[in-house]
């Protein structure tokens, strides 16, 4: 079975609003509906909106599917986490087995919660939570506390979330959609047996200036006109410290360079990519002026001239 992204069926971002997704689908909707479409594949792409609307519409089964596609990919071979349960409530035999096995896996016995849950959680499941971490603690490894509820049952036999507090190791060199497995810290067995394991779903948190690739590290590095033209040596941070990187000669804005091995740890390790901005110095002074004026003299250039203006 593949793995639907839903959310690039419908052309979304993950932090898409309700109202952008009603209002995608009814555009899509129109653009494929078989009966007006001219489009050669409108009746599959009309029942794939349709099937990604029905979840990413409903709050608690978009909840349950970005915490199955966390680091997923559309098309990618796909099944279930062991003891998924998730009742979708309703006749789910008119979507695809992708949805089916998503969405109609609750046990079928025992009483419904409201909205259409087992009342009493597996005996013994997995657990999977979404953890973001900084680019520097997968770099050098830490350790990062979580804070979760697990159910147990209290002296008068009800189930109650009880609040617990866990002291997770960051590996070196872990990358974003990778997983962390704590063993039996997941959902405890209702019969006294072995509870199931917790996964962790890595995430990288926003960085200033860095930004993760697989192992390999982003970088735009902003660099004056001089610095570029005249290729100097210029210093450049990394996440296991400052380096220094001489500028190829008549180095240009967008130019890509590689510190080799300066990204995260790996076999072997990720590099670094810098991009190169070039920041123009602003003409605030009569002296700045006059010097933009004798540059234009003494370095004439059309850097339009490849589109005849």
């Amino acid at each position: 079975m593949r793995f639907k992204d839903y959310y690039k069926i419908m052309g979304l971002s993950r932090d898409a609003s309700y109202e952008d997704i009603k209002s995608t689908y009814r555009k899509l909707a129109r653009k494929y509906h078989p009966d007006i479409s001219k489009e050669r594949n409108a009746e599959e792409r009309f029942k794939e909106i349709g099937e990604a609307y029905e979840v990413l519409k409903d709050p608690e089964k978009r909840a349950a599917y970005d915490r199955i596609a966390a680091g997923r990919r559309h098309g990618e071979h796909f099944s279930p986490p062991p003891g998924w349960s998730f009742d979708f409530g309703g006749d789910a035999t008119r979507f695809s087995d992708f949805f089916n096995n998503l969405f109609s896996r609750a046990k079928k016995n025992g009483r419904r919660g409201a909205h259409g849950h087992s009342a009493r959680p597996p005996s013994g499941r997995d657990q999977y939570i979404q953890i973001d971490i900084t680019i520097e603690d997968a770099f050098s490894g830490g350790t990062q506390t979580i804070r979760l509820a697990s159910p147990e049952i209290d002296t008068q036999g009800r189930i109650v979330n009880k609040n617990r507090t866990l002291n997770v190791k960051i590996p070196r060199g872990i990358k974003a959609g990778q997983r962390i497995r704590l063993a039996g810290q997941g959902g405890m067995d209702w019969k006294g047996g072995t509870a199931g394991d917790l996964y962790l779903d890595i995430r990288f948190k926003p960085h200033p200036f860095f930004h993760a690739e697989g192992s390999d590290i982003y970088l735009e590095l902003p660099v004056t006109p001089w610095e570029a033209a005249l290729g100097l040596t210029v210093t450049v941070p990394t996440l296991g410290g400052k380096v220094e990187l001489k500028l190829p000669t008549n180095s240009q804005s967008g130019q890509k360079l590689r510190l080799k091995g300066q990204g995260l740890p790996s076999n072997p390790p990720g590099d670094q990519i810098v991009t190169l901005r070039i920041m123009t110095p602003e003409a605030s002074t009569p002296g700045a002026r006059a010097l933009y004026r004798k540059m234009a003299e003494i370095m004439p250039m059309n850097p339009r001239a490849h589109m005849g203006v």
